[in-house]
Order: structure tokens, then sequence, then C-alpha cells
């Protein structure tokens, strides 16, 4: 008998790659806010790669990006001037109010960068952090995030790290210190499940800051580029941060990371580097990334709305085109049921049905997912 194309996959996936990952369809194609798998099933993509295909899948301009710069140098390490590289970082630098960027290859390697700068500027070792947030997976990344399932296992990880209830100012008061380096944020958590705090959170870290000459890291890695309807989450309070992080939709889905960071930090020659990071590809699919999302950035607000205006009934937590839904012990029968559906959809933390779609997607498509999540919650909520 013949084997479909995901049992294929699956056979390959059981016997040669580590089993870090728990999956039950193969991904083989993607146009717009759209997928199919191995056996041409079509799917609306509310998961987007995790937030990361901003501008939908395959967009033509960023194709044509990558393209064209591959026929004229993949290649060439951060030894010599890299083409796009200092464009792409004029405009992330206009876009977000910093100072000067630098380039990674992920947003765990973004929050390293911003770790490693904030202890050589400040001279000082600490850092703190929130309870449910989520920076990355490398031991550095690791070490501010909270989660610990995934962090207990590698400790010790050789930063110290304190842990304060997420919108608790007064308990940030009393963690940070004159050891601290700096406290890093979400501005909207969202692997705990799209946690909105209020916009005096934000400020008030900031307020701390000041006072204690610690830095504010600001990770924008899933909340950034466009994802609320503003370049970045923090623009949508009047928080200034010291340094920001970015990755996921930066690149629509071609691998890369940039930390931020306002006049007078920056690293200086030899403090910190990387083989791959800023290469010509990455930063022309930033480029034409940027260009697309300049266009739709406005209507990214309003695309919310018919998210809202759809859910309402079941309290969802919305900035621009990132959803939260409280479901609990129900989200995984939920997601199952809407892939059923055709729709694509993601369980973060505790239950929280997570919607990050392509900020391309179309009113016609956000009305279906609205009517299949409604039709899906009907069903498991019995």
């Amino acid at each position: 008998m013949r084997m479909d194309k995901t049992s294929q996959y699956k056979i390959l996936d059981e016997h040669y790659y580590m089993p870090a990952f728990s999956r039950d369809m193969a991904i083989v194609k993607g146009a717009g806010s759209k997928v199919w798998d191995a056996e041409g099933k079509e799917y609306i993509d509310c998961v987007a790669g995790i937030a990361v295909c901003s501008t939908g899948h395959c967009h033509p301009a960023v194709v044509k990006a990558i393209c064209d710069q591959a026929h004229e140098l993949i290649h060439c390490s951060n030894l010599y001037y890299i083409p796009h590289q200092g464009e792409l970082a004029k405009k992330l630098v206009e876009i977000t109010g910093m100072h000067k960027a630098f380039f990674s290859n992920s947003g765990a390697e973004a929050t390293d960068g911003a770790l490693k700068l904030a202890r050589v500027r400040t001279g000082k070792k600490e850092f703190v952090a929130f309870v449910h947030g989520f920076h990355g997976r490398t031991i550095g990344s690791l070490a501010v995030t909270h989660k610990p399932g995934i962090r207990e296992p590698f400790e010790p990880l050789g930063l110290k790290c304190t842990f304060v209830d997420y919108g608790d100012l007064e308990g940030l008061r009393k963690a940070v210190d004159d050891g601290t380096a700096g406290v890093i944020v979400e501005p909207i958590q969202g692997e705990a499940g799209v946690i909105i705090p209020p916009d005096t959170f934000l400020t008030g870290i900031r307020e701390i800051c000041d006072k204690t000459g610690a830095l504010m890291i600001v990770d924008e890695v899933q909340t950034g580029m466009g994802r609320t309807g503003k370049w970045l989450a923090i623009q949508h309070t009047k928080a200034k941060p010291d340094i920001v992080t970015l990755a996921k939709g930066i690149a629509s889905g071609f691998p890369m990371g940039a930390l931020l960071a306002r006049e007078g930090l920056e690293f200086k020659k030899g403090e910190h580097g990387s083989t791959f990071a800023g290469g010509p590809l990455a930063c022309a699919a930033a480029l034409a990334t940027i260009g697309v999302i300049e266009k739709i950035l406005p209507d990214v607000s309003r695309k919310g709305e018919l998210f809202n205006k759809g859910l309402r009934k079941y309290n969802p937590r919305i900035r621009g085109l990132m959803i939260g839904i409280s479901i609990g012990d129900k989200c995984p029968e939920l997601q199952k049921k809407c892939a059923e559906q055709g729709v694509l959809v993601n369980c973060a933390a505790d239950g929280n049905l997570r919607l990050v779609p392509p900020l391309v997607i179309t009113d016609a498509e956000i009305d279906r997912v609205v009517r299949v999540i409604d039709g899906a919650l009907g069903q498991v909520m019995l």
C-alpha cells in the first residue's frame, strides 16, 4: 500500500530528528494567509509561523528581493561591508526611534545580545524579568525566561535573574537594586497567551529604571514589526526603552533578529559578533518586508477590531492582530476542530488560544476564521 506524504515525513522525523517538537501535520506550500498540507488540504493560517509570516506566505516582493540578492551574493561575512545591511539598520532606527542596530539570526540571539550589551555598558551583572515571560531557549535567553519546565533542567545558567509577577510594579521596585543591569519585559506576553498589561505598567518600569540606573529592555520579538498596529507595541505608550529586540516578523520567515539601542548604548569593536547575522539575503528580505508592512500597517488595528467584534462574547484580549482567548483544558480539542474546518490556530500557555495571523489577512478570511472558531467553541464548551 502506498504511504501518504505526511507519513513519509513522520517516519523520517522519528528516525533521524531529535523529538523536540509535537506535530502531526506537514505544511508544504503557502500563499498569502493560506497554507496547504502534504495531502493538498487548504487552511487559513492564523499561526503564521508563530507571528513570523507578517507579510503572508511567499509575498511576491519578499520572494523577488531574496531571489535577486541570491543571484548576486549569498554570503560574505561581517569582515566586509554587506549589501543592504546599512540601509536596513537605518530603516529600523527610523521606525523604532532607537539610535543604532545590531543584527542576529533569531530572537533568542537578539536577547543574548541585549543582555551582553546591558552588562558591558552598565558594569552590572543581574537582571529582573517577569513571571510567564518568554525570551528564548539559548542559555542566556533561557536565564530570563520564566517557565520552570523549560528553564530548570538546564540550570545553573550563569546569569542571575529575579522573576516578578507581570504587572506588579511594587514587586519590581523591591527587586531592582544597584546590581541590576536591566529589566527585560514583553509589552504583551505572547507565549503566556496574549496578556496585555495596563499602559501604566510599562511607564512604571521606565520610571523604576530611571531611578536605579537599570536599563529597560523591551522584547518586541513577537509584538514588533506591525503586529499590534504600530511598529512596536511599546509605541502604544509613552515609555521609551533603552534596548529593543526584534525577530519573528522582521523578514517574513527568513531567519533574522535584531537588537536596537538608544544613543550612548552600543557594542564596541570585539565585544560582539556573528558569522551569519545580517547577511545579504536576510537584509534584502527584511527591507522588502518593511516595504510591504508600511503599506498595510494603517489597517492592522481595523482588522483586529473585526476579530474583536466577531469573538466579543468570548472576552478576547486583542491588540492589532494579536489575539488571545482563555479556553482552559479544552484548547487542544478546539485547535483540532478548527484544523478540521480549515483554520490553523495555536494553544499557548495555560489553555489560552492565540491568533497571530499574517498582517495581510483579508476581511473575508477573518470572517471565515471567526465563524470556524465560534462553531468549534460551541462544540467543545458544551
